[in-house]
């Protein structure tokens, strides 16, 4: 697909159809970068995406427990500290 550069304020743009940002999932923001002489364009992906899946199924296979007992004690605990 072939498209314009046009002027908008004192920058200048691309428009890009609807169904091109539907098919891509493009929404709002966008990551640019320039390689090899090309413009790429690529979704702002969430940095946590996918994380809330991930721990629903840690916990549907009881991969969720503790690996440390939280029940640590030391004799510090017991003895008064000075300061």
């Amino acid at each position: 697909m072939r498209a314009r550069i046009i002027k908008i304020g004192n920058s200048q743009g691309l428009r890009i159809p609807k169904p091109i940002l539907d098919q891509t999932g493009i929404m709002d923001n966008v990551e640019i970068e320039v390689e090899k002489n090309q413009i790429i364009i690529r979704p702002v992906k969430d940095v946590r995406d996918g994380w809330d899946a991930a721990f629903k199924a840690i916990g549907e296979k009881n991969g969720d427990k503790l690996i440390i007992d939280d029940n640590i004690s030391h004799s510090w605990d017991d003895e008064e500290w000075q300061w």
